[in-house]
C-alpha cells in the first residue's frame, strides 16, 4: 500500500513532477478561456510538450534498465530496452504528420494523450526495478498530463 501513497514520494520528484504539469495545464486554460488569437500557439505548444514528455518517459525507462543489472542478464527483462525506445517512435509518428501539415493538431494531441495513459502499463511492469514510490507519482502525473492534453484536443 505504501507504493500508492503520495507521502511516500520524495520531495524533489514530487515537486518537479507536478510542476511539469503546469505548461500543459496552462495550454488547456488558454484554449478553453484565453484569447482566440492565442489558441494556435497554445495548441502547438501543447502537442510539442506532450511529445517531449512522452520521450522523457522512454528516457526514464532506459535509465531504469541501465541501472538494473538484472536487465542485462535476464531475457525476461529485454522487453524494457525495447519499451524504452518506443515512446520516441510514437512521438515522431504523432508530431511528424502535424509538423508537415498532413493532419490537424487535434489527432496528434489525442494520440499523444492516449500514449501517455498507455505508458502506465510499462510502469506497472517496472515494479521490481523502480523505486517503491514510482506508481504513486506516475499515476497522477500521467492522468494529469493526458487530461490536459485531451482538454486541448477537444476545446
Amino acid at each position: 500500500m505504501d507504493r500508492l501513497r503520495m507521502g511516500s514520494i520524495p520531495f524533489w520528484p514530487r515537486f518537479l513532477g507536478f510542476s511539469g504539469l503546469l505548461p500543459q495545464a496552462a495550454c488547456a486554460i488558454v484554449v478553453w478561456v484565453g484569447p482566440t488569437s492565442w489558441h494556435g500557439a497554445a495548441l502547438g505548444i501543447a502537442v510539442l510538450y506532450a511529445g517531449l514528455i512522452l520521450t522523457f518517459l522512454g528516457g526514464m525507462w532506459w535509465g531504469i534498465a541501465a541501472a538494473a543489472p538484472a536487465a542485462e542478464r535476464r531475457r525476461t527483462l529485454r522487453w524494457l530496452w525495447i519499451a524504452a525506445v518506443l515512446p520516441n517512435f510514437v512521438a515522431m509518428a504523432c508530431l511528424g504528420p502535424w509538423a508537415l501539415d498532413m493532419v490537424g493538431v487535434e489527432p496528434s494531441l489525442i494520440m499523444l494523450a492516449s500514449a501517455v495513459l498507455l505508458s502506465l502499463g510499462i510502469d506497472v511492469r517496472l515494479d521490481q526495478l523502480s523505486p517503491r514510490w514510482w506508481m504513486a507519482l506516475r499515476v497522477p502525473l500521467s492522468i494529469g498530463l493526458a487530461t490536459a492534453t485531451f482538454l486541448c484536443a477537444f476545446a
